[in-house]
């Protein structure tokens, strides 16, 4: 098919990741992720830090006895991470109004070293994976040149270069420069470098709430490599449900609708241009 595609087939596509997402966050796959994931802790930027420092490799980590509450142990002779646990007092207190007491926590007056495991250091049940898979496969034709030169047409240049963690792509407005993993196959690739490119289309003014422009841009990055006949709801729909909260995800499409239809149809006219030209 053409690069371009018309305002019909865009709407196409944008009602099919409203439904996939929809089935998706309604799925056991995706509620038995969820409850998982609540019982990780959150940990703190010094912490992080300190995680990243001892163990650089690490992607999920938990106490020994939670690990044991999540269906794993940790194996015999694993050294633990060091990280600080803030030590608090708590008091009863009662209501004069009511005569109701309830516990407080008073700020943490000192911290403590506690350990916490990686899961590579554990053994046990699987946990389940993130319902979101980097997508396989070769390119479709030239589309990833072709993306190339939109992104170069909005002053950014594009590298590939190998990224820390899980991360598959940047966009650096102060730069102008967008970064694609090398090592993910073609077609993850391409369907990244789509989604940076949305990000460097709607969100130069700067990001105020992060999940609602990455729900952006993997939408836009679904509708256009879907215009380029690669489906990437393997990755769409699990990333979009993950950013979007889980909880009423399909209004916070709809809520954007306007600002993904006006990007994808930036990108693909500028697609058509550059199929014009070669």
């Amino acid at each position: 098919m053409t690069a371009t595609a018309t305002t019909s087939k865009t709407d196409e596509l944008l009602h099919r990741l409203t439904e996939g997402v929809e089935k998706l966050t309604s799925s056991e796959e995706w509620l038995r992720y969820l409850d998982v994931q609540r019982k990780f802790h959150h940990y703190s930027f010094g912490n992080c830090l300190l995680i990243a420092l001892q163990r650089p490799d690490a992607t999920r980590v938990a106490g020994f006895h939670r690990w044991l509450e999540l269906g794993r142990h940790v194996r015999r002779g694993e050294k633990g991470i060091a990280i600080l646990a803030p030590i608090v007092r708590r008091m009863k207190v009662e209501d004069e109004a009511t005569g109701e007491q309830r516990v407080i926590a008073t700020a943490p007056q000192a911290f403590r070293v506690v350990h916490i495991f990686d899961v590579s250091q554990t053994d046990g049940d699987s946990l389940p994976d993130h319902p979101s898979h980097r997508l396989e496969g070769d390119r479709v034709d030239d589309a990833y040149t072709q993306l190339v030169g939109v992104a170069h047409g909005l002053g950014f240049i594009v590298e590939e270069e190998y990224l820390d963690g899980e991360t598959n792509g940047d966009c650096n407005h102060a730069q102008h420069r967008i970064r694609v993993e090398v090592r993910n196959q073609p077609a993850q690739q391409l369907k990244t470098l789509a989604h940076e490119i949305a990000h460097a289309i709607l969100h130069g003014d700067g990001i105020e709430n992060r999940g609602q422009a990455e729900l952006e841009a993997e939408s836009v990055a679904y509708i256009v490599c879907g215009s380029l006949g690669l489906d990437s709801a393997d990755y769409s729909f699990g990333y979009v449900a993950g950013w979007g909260g889980g909880e009423n995800v399909t209004n916070r499409i709809r809520q954007s609708g306007q600002r993904i239809q006006r990007a994808v149809q930036q990108i693909l006219v500028a697609l058509g241009s550059q199929v014009a030209s070669l």
